[in-house]
């Protein structure tokens, strides 16, 4: 059941929850398209690797069901997507494709990176919607997927540790400006 499905059933919502859940949604959904091209880009570079090919094709298509279920939160909530959407597709894309480009280790220690600022924000969004659905039951929907998408993000990170990561050139560096980068992306998708 979509959150405005469920919402309609009891009460809209209230002007405060739009006014919270607009800017995460968006941000959500612009993430989730920077993750999409991201893959995009590690496989459009790593792609020929036979072992690693499944993996980088697993976790793309778990951001490619991630960005649809976005994509279709923003229609049923009336949010206003990130004005910066084809940003987001190169930027995804060129850091995905330019990590695969200095090995194997620096494309699973882009992952790590991305993978451990969104695991935490989703972490930090879930707290306010849990603590939103006391008062709006309704979203109690949207924390179960935020809470699943969480997780799935989580599960990249510890698969990228394990193929290597923290042998990448430079890790971490490496993983410090791109968590920074994921940081000033999230600050910027609330807002633009």
């Amino acid at each position: 059941m979509s959150i405005r499905e469920s919402s309609l059933e009891t009460r809209p919502l209230t002007e405060e929850e739009q006014r919270v859940l607009d800017p995460m949604i968006r941000v959500d959904q612009s993430g989730e398209v920077g993750a999409y091209y991201i893959y995009m880009g590690q496989i459009a570079v790593l792609g020929r690797d036979k072992k690693l090919r499944p993996i980088l094709q697993e976790m793309w298509d778990q951001e490619k069901h991630h960005l649809e279920s976005f994509d279709r939160l923003v229609g049923e909530m009336r949010v206003r997507p990130s004005l910066l959407r084809p940003l987001w597709n190169i930027a995804g894309f060129a850091v995905g494709a330019g990590t695969a480009l200095m090995g194997k280790e620096a494309a699973m220690a882009c992952t790590e990176a991305v993978e451990t600022v969104i695991g935490n924000h989703y972490e930090d969004q879930l707290r306010t919607i849990v603590k939103m659905a006391e008062a709006n039951p309704d979203l109690k929907e949207l924390g179960k997927t935020i809470a699943k998408f969480r997780d799935d993000e989580l599960e990249h990170h510890d698969i990228a540790v394990e193929h290597d990561a923290r042998r990448a050139p430079f890790h971490s560096v490496l993983k410090a400006v791109i968590m920074q980068g994921c940081k000033s992306a999230i600050w910027v998708a609330e807002r633009v």
